[in-house]
């Protein structure tokens, strides 16, 4: 017998609240309101913020790879015993290892190099085999970490490639969870919703699932400098990535899990930009968000202030994670003064 397999509870206890494993409590994340930052801008509008850090691995990648794994095993492309492989900057890679620990899978997964030390470890701590790619490569050099997970997919008997960037679920999983739930918080009185663009699931999908409840929601995007988006988007050219040190948002190609259709406008970030303001909104609103999380505020306040909206307008930013993987980067000094973000 499966170990993971649930023994049903003796009778007495059958009606007690209690979640079968981990994969169950993601979602439901509350709204929170800034307070500090916005008046400092000179903003009127009301933002919140959905910290989607308070899912159980710490970031809203935990909604995606449950919903694309629940899904693969309905299908059958994900049996007992098998092993899941995926790339990942490493908030979907720990989203797969906790899956895979608490149904007894295994998992490989492989992450670039410039990812921090806290999110490498916390991979492996859930028992996940990781594989260290260099991140200066192109996406289809036989050693980035696409590729690299590609290879070991195709090498490894009885495995599942979750494919993130590619599998056009992921958009699916924020359409039905996400979506809903910020239009159901607000009680339909959105009139902004700001995300970043890493594969670009979260931003597309949740934004679908609001513009069909009213097409009238501005939908505001946050592309950190180096990225491809920001150029593509205003120009229909894509361009030559450069390399940029904010994790999990922005990439050298497009996603077709990416729908530019939806997105109304797109706000560049740079490093320095994204950093300081995780360190403003951590020790002004005591939201200790990583350097995404940073950039999706910097944009939300810079479209806030730029469009002057209404005191009764309301703006909703998505947090992907939580600033404790980023402990020895952003909120290191030493490390903030040698790449001169800080004096």
């Amino acid at each position: 017998m499966n170990s993971h397999n649930p023994t049903p509870l003796p009778a007495r206890l059958r009606d007690i609240a209690y979640a079968e494993d981990m994969t169950e409590t993601a979602g439901n994340t509350p709204l929170v309101r800034l307070r500090v930052l916005p008046r400092e801008w000179g903003i009127k509008a009301t933002i919140l913020v959905k910290p989607e850090f308070l899912n159980p691995t710490g970031s809203v990648k935990d909604r995606m790879a449950i919903y694309l794994l629940r899904q693969a095993e309905r299908k059958g492309e994900l049996s007992p015993g098998g092993t899941i492989v995926e790339a990942t900057s490493g908030n979907t890679g720990a989203a797969v290892a906790m899956f895979a620990a608490a149904h007894g899978y295994r998992a490989i997964l492989t992450i670039p190099d410039k990812m921090s030390a806290e999110k490498i470890n916390a991979l492996r701590a859930f028992g996940a085999q990781v594989h260290v790619c260099p991140t200066a490569v192109a996406p289809e050099d036989p050693r980035s970490y696409y590729e690299t997970a590609k290879r070991i997919a195709r090498e490894t008997p009885h495995s599942y490639f979750v494919g993130q960037y590619f599998n056009t679920d992921n958009i699916e999983a924020h359409y039905r969870t996400t979506g809903p739930e910020i239009w159901r918080q607000t009680k339909g009185k959105i009139d902004v919703l700001v995300g970043g663009i890493g594969t670009g699931g979260t931003v597309s999908g949740t934004a679908r699932y609001l513009k069909e409840q009213n097409p009238k929601v501005a939908v505001i995007a946050a592309d950190p400098e180096g990225s491809v988006f920001y150029h593509y988007f205003k120009t229909g050219a894509l361009p030559e990535a450069h390399p940029y040190l904010v994790e999990g948002i922005g990439d050298d190609f497009l996603c077709p899990t990416l729908d530019l259709t939806v997105i109304d406008d797109i706000c560049q970030v740079s490093d320095r930009d994204c950093f300081l303001m995780a360190r403003d909104l951590t020790r002004k609103e005591g939201i200790c968000g990583g350097g995404s999380s940073g950039g999706i505020v910097l944009a939300a306040l810079r479209y806030a202030q730029e469009a002057d909206l209404a005191e009764d307008k309301l703006l909703v930013a998505i947090l992907p994670d939580h600033g404790n993987k980023y402990i020895s980067k952003i909120f290191n000094d030493e490390w903030m003064r040698e790449k001169g973000f800080i004096e």
